[in-house]
């Protein structure tokens, strides 16, 4: 983090917008001090910058040493997600910030004096139970007690809940589970759940029930199980988590909140984050919660009122009190949306600011309200569609690859939830017959969720607009991109080469970026430098340095990418070729010595050979570079909690065979001589709101270059050319893959045949 010793500054700044740099102070830091009079390391230049603008100033070398520090350690993280472990220096209170001791020891700095607008959250590092302890409210005994007790609510299997939910004796759980693997009746990813519901122990109802108390016994707190033990009270907790994270705790009996906090929060907000704001202090805004714990409440109060929140603790109870004295529950967006009269449905409101500002509480609770929701329920895309005159705005959210219509918004609102998505965006509200594009974030539960904005004109004289979320996310593992055995196999021969090119193709919204990103955490060693060119960053992995273009702004993936090779690569990964430039130098790439991963817009590997040589690449160079091509589609998974199983006819297994084509007999041949055998189907329930899918699962085709395909592809061989060769030598086709996860019991026909053309299937 700091790199080199011998320094010739004498202090280290951290910005609030993230940058660090080491410098000379000019005039010694006070806390109370304005600004910063210093000069960079190795520069003559002096500079003023406000105190404002900084989260910490990193000071005195580590020869000096302090002995009077805190014995309790601290994590300290700024608003720039940095954490610092230190132990704080009891000095005189300061409003402005505090000192500390550093506890790492790679930091040529050993205090820091923390500014308060820079602190996200500061937090001992004691353990609950230890500060309960030490407070004298419970015993070490029973500390360790009550933990055992958590591992065992944690650790409970699913069969002992069902055993006590539904009143079915454990030995009789596990005689039935053994007797369906000894019949055979058991799928590979059959569940126990699924084999209790065949054999009408329980209803699809229970299982859900059950899963969700087993999810629940998973986050069980040591606090919340204290509390339920009646070992200590909810004010003792709330006492000691105040102490842990250096908030006050008050109680509201004590205290009035002022008008014009009450007023700074919507009602709505108050009542979903369960809060209750005091006091206003125009750039800063007290508030208090029962949960000091989540993370997640100052980021949102952030988000409604665009100013710093600081959260006091105080109980539930007296909290779930005062919001029934100072927010009687009127009506919440769903509610108001319903309740529109026939009078509001009439009034149309232009596209001016003055009209707008009218109705923009509404309008601002609307448009929060559609996004946080269209994310929690796993939308990719929400569809904003005005109707033709005198028509509502139809919203509709891509779940799975569906689109469904999930409200009706009146006539009066359309253009005003328009305006309001292009100003989050930044773009120009005025300018409607034009396409425009933008992006925004929202903070939530600790990670932003990116939201894309496209608007497009539409006829009498709409405009639509369609906004995509991009939630950063974790990688995932290669063992869960639901590979077959023998695909996984080859895919990690590919990766273990030292250098070409692999490519993922497919549409968008296929999961290409999700895979290519799995393959990097396989290779994602101290031994590799993997750079990745990427528009947007949707996943992010330590280890990885992830580069983001920005086109408007001329920095595009060829100029990203022609960087990333100057630095000193192992493997490089291009979010998306988009162009012959780009194209061209990946290929370079994979030549000298660098594997090269990307995405590109094909239908299958076939396609996608013949669409780089369109792009005017070199075949030789392409033959020479490629190893492997994957193809990719996703489709839904059936319901885990109420498929059913059921044995297919005749026409069923002529069907699958017809699609899997001519090696169907020697592939699966099991399907039509197993009396026994079964597939699954949709039902629906309320997990799966009855639609009878529950996720998606993707179905892949492996495109392995070799020596015969290379000579093919030098002589600029057809699509279907290449396909039949790749097929004789092994490949299997989407729709092989695919009807093998029909066979396995994780999708059916329909949904594999909406993301499969049966006309490419190779039949010779």
């Amino acid at each position: 983090m700091w790199g080199e010793t011998g320094l010739t500054a004498d202090a280290i700044i951290e910005k609030t917008d993230g940058q660090m740099q080491r410098i000379v102070l000019i005039r010694p830091f006070k806390p109370g001090d304005k600004e910063i009079i210093f000069r960079p390391e190795n520069s003559e230049d002096a500079f003023a910058l406000s105190t404002s603008e900084l989260c910490c100033l990193h000071m005195v070398p580590k020869d000096k040493t302090f002995s009077r520090v805190q014995h309790v350690p601290e994590e300290i993280v700024t608003v720039t997600e940095r954490a610092y472990h230190v132990k704080p220096i009891p000095t005189e209170k300061y409003p402005a910030g505090f000192y500390a001791l550093s506890l790492d020891a790679t930091t040529p700095f050993n205090v820091i004096f923390f500014m308060n607008q820079g602190v996200v959250t500061r937090s001992q590092k004691r353990r609950l139970g230890e500060i309960l302890e030490g407070e004298g409210y419970i015993s070490h005994t029973t500390i360790d007690n009550t933990l055992n007790e958590q591992k065992k609510i944690r650790n409970r299997k699913l069969g002992e809940i069902i055993s006590e939910q539904a009143n079915v004796p454990q030995e009789t759980i596990e005689n039935i589970i053994e007797k369906a693997y000894v019949a055979g009746k058991v799928t590979p990813r059959m569940r126990i759940g699924d084999i209790l519901i065949n054999a009408d122990i329980i209803s699809p109802t229970q299982l859900e029930e059950a899963l969700a108390s087993q999810e629940r016994g998973k986050k069980i707190r040591l606090g919340s199980l204290l509390i339920r033990q009646g070992l200590i009270t909810e004010e003792q907790l709330l006492m000691v988590l105040a102490l842990k994270f250096h908030l006050p705790y008050v109680d509201l009996n004590d205290v009035i909140p002022t008008p014009e906090a009450l007023a700074a929060i919507p009602a709505d907000i108050v009542h979903a984050l369960h809060v209750l704001p005091l006091e206003d202090k125009g750039k800063q805004i007290i508030v208090a919660t029962s949960e000091p714990t989540d993370y997640t409440i100052p980021d949102s109060l952030y988000f409604h009122t665009k100013r710093r929140v600081e959260m006091v603790v105080a109980t539930s109870r007296s909290i779930s009190a005062a919001i029934q004295k100072y927010y009687p529950k009127g009506e919440y967006p769903e509610e108001i949306i319903c309740g529109m009269d026939e009078e509001a449905q009439a009034l149309e409101i232009e596209d001016d600011m003055e009209s707008l500002s009218e109705w923009n509480d509404l309008i601002i609770t609307l448009v929060d309200d559609l996004l946080l929701d269209a994310h929690s329920k796993g939308a990719s895309d929400i569809h904003f569609e005005p109707g033709a005159a005198g028509k509502p705005l139809q919203i509709r959210y891509r779940i799975d690859g569906v689109c469904r219509v999930v409200r009706q918004v009146p006539k009066a609102y359309k253009k005003a939830v328009i305006i309001r998505l292009k100003i989050m965006a930044n773009l120009d509200v005025s300018e409607r017959r034009h396409t425009q594009n933008g992006r925004f974030i929202i903070p939530q539960k600790g990670r932003p969720i990116e939201y894309r904005l496209e608007t497009v004109p539409t006829v009498e004289a709409n405009e639509d607009a369609v906004v995509r979320i991009i939630s950063t996310a974790a990688p995932r593992p290669l063992k869960k991109i639901d590979f077959t055995a023998a695909y996984l196999e080859k895919m990690e021969h590919l990766l273990s080469q030292p250098y070409g090119l692999i490519l993922c193709v497919g549409p968008s919204g296929s999961g290409r970026t999700t895979t290519l990103h799995a393959a990097l955490n396989y290779l994602n060693t101290s031994e590799r430098k993997i750079w990745t060119v990427e528009d947007p960053v949707q996943i992010r992995q330590a280890g990885l340095r992830q580069v983001q273009v920005h086109p408007q702004s001329g920095f595009t993936d060829h100029e990203a990418l022609c960087s990333c090779l100057m630095s000193d690569p192992d493997v490089i990964m291009i979010g998306e070729m988009k162009d012959a430039e780009t194209v061209k130098t990946a290929i370079e790439a994979s030549l000298t010595d660098h594997l090269v991963l990307g995405t590109l817009h094909a239908n299958s590997g076939a396609e996608a050979v013949v669409r780089l040589i369109d792009l005017g690449v070199d075949p030789a160079k392409l033959a020479d570079g490629l190893l492997g091509i994957l193809a990719q589609r996703l489709v839904r998974r059936l319901c885990g909690a109420c498929k059913k199983p059921y044995k297919p006819s005749s026409d069923d297994i002529d069907q699958l065979a017809r699609l899997y084509g001519p090696r169907w007999k020697g592939d699966q041949t099991n399907l039509e001589t197993d009396q026994d055998a079964q597939l699954m189907k949709k039902v629906g329930c309320n997990l799966c709101d009855n639609t009878g899918y529950k996720g998606r699962i993707a179905v892949h085709e492996l495109f392995m270059n070799n020596n015969k395909l290379k000579r093919m592809i030098r002589q600029k061989a057809s699509v279907d050319e290449l396909a039949n060769l790749a097929s004789a030598d092994g490949m299997k086709t989407l729709l092989m893959d695919g009807i093998q996860k029909i066979i396995n019991g994780e999708t059916d026909v329909d949904e594999l045949l909406k993301v499969c053309r049966y006309d490419h299937v190779v039949i010779g």
